[in-house]
């Protein structure tokens, strides 16, 4: 019994440090590589607006468009890697299509290879 009396106090010791984390404190940027009003755009939006409820942060969309989700994989793969730039995509923007399509415009196509 001493024994989980001892545990409960170190848990509820703890939750202070836990709620003290501070993230998210700015605003999110989620990443989607096609234009706006498709059918990964809506997707985009959907799940944006749920993260910013869920998360009590806005959550904005950028639409950044062109070589088939490469240059929005490149933006988020050159994003500083605090957590606050997210990138949603498909089977055809997902990390293993640069390795594949021969070209290493991103940083994350090379730790694939």
């Amino acid at each position: 019994m001493k024994t989980l009396l001892a545990v409960v106090a170190v848990l509820v010791g703890s939750v202070p440090v836990a709620s003290g984390q501070t993230f998210p404190s700015r605003t999110l940027a989620l990443v989607v590589p096609f234009p706006a009003g498709g059918p990964t755009d809506t997707i985009g939006r959907i799940v944006a607006q749920r993260m910013g409820t869920a998360l009590g942060q806005t959550v904005v969309v950028e639409n950044v468009t062109g070589a088939g989700g490469t240059i929005a994989g490149g933006r988020v793969a050159r994003a500083a890697p605090d957590g606050y730039t997210l990138g949603i995509g498909h089977l055809g923007t997902s990390p293993a299509r640069p390795t594949s399509s021969g070209t290493t415009s991103t940083r994350t196509s090379s730790r694939w290879r």
